[in-house]
């Protein structure tokens, strides 16, 4: 009798047919650091001094090495332009307010002008906007898919639109200051009240202290902070550079006011549209769960007709909020953080009370219903890198995590520029400190990366032989779950209660009628994984008649004879290491 399997692939609803027979694999890169050369690395050094990447260095050849790596989808982050301390006033941009401004480049979610694209990106300022349509030209043509940011909760403190369509109209130009919240507004307003820039320190964290600031920013009255703060006052810990947006929610009274339609949502769409016509293929939505549903549900249908096949990632953390966030907001992917991730980067650290279980509760809770919508990641912008002491020190901790990550479904699964390396994410580049991660507010270099991208040369002429099977294993491992249809677009199921498995072992199935794959992984980093793993009955139907089985091993080619497939199927796998065998 045939098992009932996990057949939550089949149950989902979505009105492209994008996740039919495509698995979306992302690199995301922060195009200031991914082409900079320069090695100076000065703590809050300025773009002359430690240099920057431009448009115009994610050539052809670093495209088609992508492509080999496995990539369909190119995040470039940074993109939109920015609040920062360059001074652009030559090239008629308007000076920021070093204030309120993270960071001697700035951060990439602050956005100063949501129709012009970062002046540090562009060899010729003036040409700034045809660098980025050369570029977008130039991923399309190496067979690649363009995904940039939208930021819809928050914009720079000092946003004015000098560029795009003439008969736009500015946030905030028609805004009743008086009202601290009126549905029309976009922006809230913190009455009577003069906006004040941090002033604390914390010698072990942020620096905020700066020649270039003077401790003023002008702002009257003030207007309520990006993630929430609705005081003149927000700390050196909140997003204090950035003004939240307004979309006809009352956060006072949590009443929301949708009817009519407020401004702000068509002034958001026409941005969507703007770059949509640009020839983006999608957007990854900045703390899209912080904007309401009833918005997305309206937005993305319009931006669909358009372009139906343009993609929308939410970054999403509240797994109460997915089915509607997917069903109402009409999202196609969200991420999947505090779910996979969060489990996963308990056992690559090798914690006390990490399980396996969190795997098991991923998929069989929090995205039963939505598993291939769901992105799947271990590195991007926000978090630690794996390289880094505070988290493994060790890249090949992460494998079993890896091959996890890009597995478990048929969802979209991507890596961070330098992680294929090692990169630690190691210095103390300005604003944000030593925080394991890579800087996205100054100007730097990334020195893992920097040996791959080898002046240009994009040969990964200067890794290290490790470095270099390190990105092997993941050009096998991406290219593997675009090539197989089990891992492309298969059914799942998991093989619980295997022979010898402890806490920090897994399996799992992925198959179509036509092709199956075992795929068994090993998070312990003292025992190597001894077992015999025993398929259901349903699997060996076809097998029983025959006197031998062989499975390859996808990572490394090797094979596996065997005899007697109603016995099981041996495995040993070395620690911290996983197979992923097709039969």
């Amino acid at each position: 009798m045939k098992p009932e399997f996990n057949n939550a692939e089949s149950m989902e609803t979505n009105n492209s047919n994008l996740l039919a027979d495509h698995k979306l694999v992302i690199y995301q890169m922060l195009v200031r650091l991914f082409g900079n050369t320069n090695q100076t690395n000065k703590h809050y050094g300025s773009i002359e001094e430690n240099g920057c990447g431009k448009f115009n260095d994610v050539t052809s050849k670093a495209l088609k090495e992508l492509k080999d790596l496995g990539i369909t989808h190119v995040w470039y982050t940074g993109v939109i332009e920015h609040a920062t301390m360059t001074d652009y006033t030559s090239q008629n941009i308007k000076m920021d307010d070093p204030d309120v401004v993270k960071g001697r480049a700035g951060s990439p979610y602050a956005i100063k002008d949501y129709f012009d694209v970062d002046p540090d990106l562009a060899v010729n300022v003036r040409n700034r906007m045809f660098e980025f349509t050369d570029l977008v030209q130039r991923t399309h043509a190496n067979g690649l898919k363009v995904i940039i940011d939208f930021i819809p909760n928050h914009v720079a403190r000092h946003y004015h639109s000098d560029t795009g369509p003439a008969a736009k109209i500015d946030f905030g130009a028609n805004d009743d200051i008086s009202l601290e919240f009126n549905a029309a507004n976009d922006f809230y307003y913190v009455s009577g009240k003069n906006f004040k820039v941090p002033q604390s320190f914390d010698p072990g964290g942020i620096d905020f202290h700066h020649p270039l600031k003077d401790g003023h920013f002008d702002e009257y009255p003030a207007k309520a902070t990006g993630n929430n703060v609705f005081s003149e006052a927000p700390g050196i810990y909140d997003w204090f550079e950035t003004v939240k947006l307004n979309y006809g929610r009352d956060y006072k009274t949590n009443q929301n006011y949708f009817t009519p339609i407020p401004p702000l949502w068509f002034k958001m769409r026409d941005i969507l549209l703007y770059w949509a016509d640009l020839d983006v293929d999608g957007f990854r939505c900045d703390m899209a769960e912080e904007v309401p549903v009833e918005f997305w549900s309206w937005v993305i249908p319009e931006i669909k007709k358009q372009n139906p096949l343009i993609v929308f990632i939410g970054e999403a953390y509240d797994s109460r909020k997915y089915s509607s966030f997917l069903i109402t907001g009409q999202f196609d992917f969200l991420y999947d953080k505090v779910g996979l991730y969060d489990g996963l980067k308990k056992l690559i650290r090798n914690e006390h009370h990490a399980d396996v279980k969190d795997i098991t509760r991923v998929w069989s809770e929090e995205s039963i219903n939505f598993p291939s919508r769901m992105l799947r990641f271990l590195e991007n912008h926000d978090e630690e890198r794996i390289a880094s002491n505070a988290f493994a020190g060790n890249p090949w901790y992460a494998k079993p995590a890896m091959v996890v990550t890009a597995t478990l479904s048929n969802g979209p699964v991507m890596i961070y520029f330098g992680q294929e390396v090692g990169e630690p994410g190691s210095g103390n580049a300005g604003f944000a400190g030593e925080n394991s991660r890579t800087t996205i507010f100054d100007y730097y270099g990334v020195p893992e990366h920097q040996k791959w991208m080898n002046n240009g040369a994009f040969d990964g002429a200067g890794l290290s032989e490790d470095q270099q099977y390190l990105r092997g294993f993941y050009r096998t491992l991406l290219n593997a779950v675009r090539a197989n249809d089990a891992l492309r677009q298969g059914e799942f199921l998991e093989l619980s209660n295997q022979q010898d498995f402890s806490n920090r072992n897994y399996a799992f199935l992925r198959f179509t009628p036509e092709q199956r794959v075992l795929i068994v992984v090993n998070f312990d980093r003292e025992k190597i994984l001894k077992s015999i793993i025993q398929l259901p009955d349903y699997f060996l139907a076809g097998l029983k008649s025959k006197s031998e089985v062989s499975f390859t091993e996808i990572l490394t080619g090797n094979t596996l004879i065997v005899q007697n497939i109603l016995q099981g199927i041996p495995v040993e796998i070395a620690e911290t290491d996983a197979w992923i065998l097709t039969f």
